[in-house]
């Protein structure tokens, strides 16, 4: 194999700029590497970049070869791009998500060769490819300053989005390769059936250049397989014992992998294999549709997030950095997350990552939120790329469903033209998501399918935004219709596969922008980037509704991710106090693609919003919730092991001084399969300046955790200046706050003047209950600076 990564030059079609473009990477970052353009992430400068993607660009090297029979294997080209080798064309490639292996025939020549990347201008080509529908094909132009982006199979959100920049970028962001031509492991594609004597793992292997009647040789977990080939197929079932150690969901037990080699004529391949019996549960119910998962027979809740690019520029995104996220996202109790169907299917390695943190993937297709063509061609790339990313990622034990699309139903709702002609565009929408479930179900006849989301179900093209009988919901009326946190309670859904609320980002990530003479939400470089229309007064008029002003900008930027934390805690508590009736609550969103205001819990470069760090508490797998009801105030325990959990719960009501007074006690054991009403708090119980309070234990009195209500808005209480001091003493390579406060101290917040994490954010501090924080660096080698934020001093100065 020949590796083609490295060194390229990039030119543009007028020839003005000439420069190094390393390979995988993108042309925006090249571009700001070499100094012709500046920083598209800082200050305003995302529209002084934006014309890199009205113009043609070329990326060439030169490279050694002996001139022997190969392929040039490429993927994650994005996006219409000609192939040339040694002047000569080879392959039209336009589609980003997909694999290319381009036989090579005669073209490369023993001795030096040249290959050229001829990028069309996403901009140009998606306005040429709109023309030539048969009909206008809408999309979303309020998210997408840059037109038409529906045309073209890449990312959507390249296009802009209500969160994301708009360059419409270009480049590779995979492997290119010359392999030599000759017999080869295709694809493997892997079915599971579970006994109870063994676990059947049947192969259905795809060679190329092997003959009819070579043997194919499969090994997982020390048992061996074989199988004829016949017409480049072959089909070795593995019967696996039934002790071999089990693959489970982040919480729930171990992450086992095991190792799948298989063997035919000289060549191999290999893939690492969660043994599990995952199934997506939606059946009608008394209540609609249910929808939910069941993991090695164990009705699993869902606790998420929605997962985007990792950053808008994919030559930005490593490894490293992505892991972290994901981490982040199992250090707040998540087992799920959903890949949004307006950014990428992500690379191999990433969805190793979710097999090893044990991280279940909602997987969409890469459809989202515009109108897309139906002409014959579209659909048949549709099918060549449905096909080729089930194949390529089949296998990962992480993978729980195969969606259709994000928001398409909806989405016919949305434009004068498909209003007017809804029965068109409707039948337009059916013939593309027809093509997507029939391919993947030619590839993976079993494949846990859900047709759209949100939807109530197969073929049924309801309002799943408001209709919380069945399916899967999308929850948007508190953030977009400015609606009250409350409004959460009011709807039941089965599951709610995305809803949100904006926040500013940290001050760490607003410096990566933005100059201090900036810090103000109206000025225009905090506008440009707020991608939402009215998100900046929607932010503050929630203010307005539930706290006291808060004093200065920096104190906004926190009061802001504090009410984006009780929003989003809002919902997770109810919903989760209705298990099993709803089963699963996955958030928008998990992290950002730029430093930009948004519904994220992780700022762009992966530090914890406040968001984040309460998420670590609402999604503890065994928690206590208050519920709000006429009577009063019924506490509901939430257990999501796999085993009853005996709990001891008190509760008390705390004054603005900080004192308490016993209200209840209770003891009970939860079991896993429902929220257990534990104690109710009745009406009157509280006086006026009280807030309620409640602390949950083990068996063996071990405090599990504990959590404050308020009934009424928080700028209604007379809060008291906390009197809160701090020590902070180095414990080897991190740092120990110790916080304590005189009175009742709401939402505590420490900040760090450098990257780094701390063990846990937004407390609540009682007199003489002190708090241990710790923080550990991103350089080992840096002094922190800490400052200590909480609600009475962000709001009375």
């Amino acid at each position: 194999m020949l590796d083609l990564a490295g060194a390229w030059t990039l030119s543009d079609e007028s020839g003005a700029y000439v420069l190094s473009f390393d390979l995988p990477g993108d042309g925006i970052s090249a571009l700001h590497k070499a100094g012709v353009i500046p920083d598209p992430y800082w200050g305003r400068n995302e529209d002084d970049c934006r014309w890199v993607s009205e113009r043609d660009w070329v990326a060439s090297r030169s490279f050694t070869h002996d001139g022997s029979p190969c392929d040039l294997v490429i993927e994650g080209l994005d996006c219409v791009v000609e192939v040339l080798l040694n002047g000569k064309h080879l392959a039209l490639c336009a589609n980003a998500f997909r694999r290319w292996r381009l036989p090579t025939r005669d073209r490369v020549i023993q001795g030096e060769n040249t290959i050229e990347l001829h990028f069309r201008s996403p901009v140009r080509e998606a306005a040429r490819r709109q023309e030539e529908q048969p009909f206008f094909i809408p999309y979303a132009a309020q998210n997408c300053p840059i037109p038409h982006g529906n045309m073209l199979r890449k990312p959507a959100c390249d296009f802009g989005w209500d969160w994301n920049i708009a360059l419409g970028g270009f480049g590779l962001w995979g492997r290119i390769a010359l392999e030599p031509a000759g017999p080869r492991i295709a694809d493997i594609i892997l079915r599971q059936e579970h006994f109870a004597d063994r676990i059947d793992v049947a192969l259905h292997i795809t060679t190329e250049g092997v003959a009819d009647g070579d043997t194919v040789t499969a090994t997982l977990c020390g048992v061996t397989a074989t199988a004829p080939v016949f017409k480049g197929r072959a089909f070795p079932t593995i019967a696996v014992p039934p002790n071999a150690a089990r693959w489970w969901p982040a919480g729930l037990g171990l992450q086992a992998l095991h190792d799948l080699t298989v063997t035919v004529a000289g060549a191999s391949a290999q893939r690492r294999i969660g043994l599990r019996d995952l199934s997506l549960i939606s059946e009608p119910d008394a209540a609609g549709r249910s929808f939910g998962f069941r993991v090695n027979g164990r009705d699993v809740f869902a606790r998420g997030a929605n997962w985007i690019p990792a950053d808008a520029l994919s030559g930005r995104i490593t490894v490293d950095a992505v892991r972290d996220l994901l981490q982040s996202a199992v250090d707040a109790n998540m087992n799920m997350i959903r890949v949004w169907g307006g950014g990428r299917y992500e690379p191999d390695w990433f969805y190793d990552l979710c097999d090893e943190l044990g991280l279940m993937v909602w997987q969409d297709f890469m459809f989202a939120c515009n109108l897309y063509p139906s002409t014959p061609d579209y659909l048949a790339e549709v099918d060549r790329e449905v096909r080729d990313v089930v194949a390529r990622l089949n296998h990962h034990a992480c993978i729980a469903l195969w969606c259709g699309d994000n928001e398409l139903i909806g989405a016919l709702t949305w434009f004068p033209e498909s209003r007017k002609d809804r029965d068109r565009y409707l039948v337009n929408y059916d013939r593309l998501n027809r093509t997507v479930e029939t391919a993947l179900l030619a590839v993976l006849p079993e494949a846990n399918w859900w047709p759209s989301s949100p939807s109530p179900g197969p073929l049924s093209f309801g309002d799943a935004w408001r209709d919380d009988s069945s399916g899967d919901m999308h929850f948007w009326s508190v953030w977009h219709e400015g609606r009250d946190f409350d409004h959460y309670r009011d709807v039941s859904p089965r599951f709610c596969s995305e809803f949100g609320f904006q926040s500013y980002p940290s001050l760490q990530a607003i410096r990566a922008f933005a100059d201090p003479q900036d810090f103000n939400i109206a000025s225009p470089v905090m506008e440009s980037h707020q991608k939402n229309a009215g998100g900046n007064a929607r932010i503050a008029e929630t203010m307005f509704r539930y706290f006291r002003f808060p004093v200065g900008f920096e104190n906004f930027v926190y009061l802001s991710q504090i009410q984006q934390g009780l929003a989003i805690k809002t919902a997770v508590t109810h919903w989760r106090s209705l298990k099993p009736h709803c089963m699963g609550t996955l958030y928008w969103q998990l992290n950002d693609t730029w430093p930009v205001c948004s519904w994220s819990s992780l700022d762009h470069g992966g530090n914890w919003k406040l968001l984040h760090h309460m998420a670590k508490g609402f999604f503890a797998p065994v928690t206590v919730v208050a519920v709000p009801l006429a009577y009063g105030i019924e506490l509901r325990a939430v257990n999501d092991g796999l085993d009853p959990v005996a709990l001891t719960v008190s509760a008390v009501a705390v004054a603005m001084d900080g004192t308490t007074r016993p209200l209840d006690r209770a003891q009970l054991t939860v079991g896993p399969d429902a929220a257990t009403p534990v104690l109710t708090v009745p009406n009157g119980a509280l006086m006026a300046q009280e807030l309620l309070a409640f602390v949950w234990a083990d068996a063996a009195g071990n405090r599990l955790g504990g959590d404050h209500f308020a009934p009424r808005a928080y700028k209604t209480y007379d809060l008291q200046a906390p009197g809160l001091t701090h020590t902070v003493a180095r414990t080897g390579d991190g740092w120990t706050l110790t916080i304590q406060a005189e009175r009742l101290a709401l939402f505590v917040a420490v900040e760090a003047d450098c990257p780094g994490r701390f063990s846990h954010n937004a407390m609540a501090l009682f007199p003489g209950h002190p708090a241990t924080v710790t923080f550990a660096a991103k350089e080992a080698s840096v002094v922190p600076s800490f400052t200590l934020r909480d609600l009475h001093s962000a709001t009375y100065g």
